[in-house]
C-alpha cells in the first residue's frame, strides 16, 4: 500500500512540474523551429526550398522562398515573445494550409505509394500536423482579452 501511495505522490509531483514548465517549453521550442527553418530559407540553405518552389510555381522562387522564410521567422519570434503570441498564432494559421499543398500538387515527391507510404518530403509535410496541434494548445491556454 505504501508503494502505491509513493507512486501517486511522485505522479502528482511530475504532473505539477509538467503543468508549470510544459507551455513555456512548447512555445520556445516551436519558436526556435520556426526561426531556424525560416532562417535557412532566407539564406538559401533550406532543403525545403525546391518543394516550395515547385509548389508555388507561379511566384518567382527567389522572391517567395525568402519571403516565406521571413514569415516563418516572424512566427517564431512572436511565439517566443509573450505579448506577440496572438499575432504569431495568426501568422501560423495563415501559413499552415499552404504547407499541405505539395500533398495535392506534387504527390510524386510526397508519396512512394499513395496514400500512406510517405517519402522523406511527405513526412516533413505531415509533421506540420504536430505544429498545428501544438499551436492549438498554446492558443487554448491564452487568457481571453478583457472587454474595453
Amino acid at each position: 500500500m505504501k508503494k502505491l501511495k509513493d507512486i501517486k505522490s511522485l505522479d502528482i509531483v511530475i504532473i505539477n512540474y509538467l503543468n508549470r514548465f510544459s507551455l513555456p517549453v512548447l512555445k520556445f521550442s516551436m519558436g526556435v523551429v520556426f526561426i531556424w527553418f525560416g532562417a535557412l530559407k532566407t539564406i538559401g540553405q533550406s532543403p525545403a526550398a525546391e518543394v516550395v518552389s515547385r509548389t508555388v510555381y507561379w511566384i518567382d522562387p527567389e522572391l517567395f522562398v525568402p519571403f516565406l522564410g521571413f514569415w516563418e521567422m516572424a512566427i517564431g519570434i512572436c511565439l517566443i515573445i509573450t505579448p506577440l503570441i496572438r499575432l504569431g498564432l495568426l501568422l501560423l494559421a495563415v501559413q499552415m494550409p499552404g504547407t499541405f499543398l505539395p500533398l495535392v500538387l506534387l504527390p510524386e515527391i510526397c508519396f512512394v505509394d499513395p496514400p500512406f507510404n510517405l517519402t522523406l518530403e511527405g513526412q516533413y509535410i505531415i509533421k506540420n500536423m504536430v505544429l498545428i496541434g501544438a499551436a492549438m494548445v498554446v492558443g487554448g491556454k491564452l487568457i481571453p482579452l478583457k472587454k474595453v
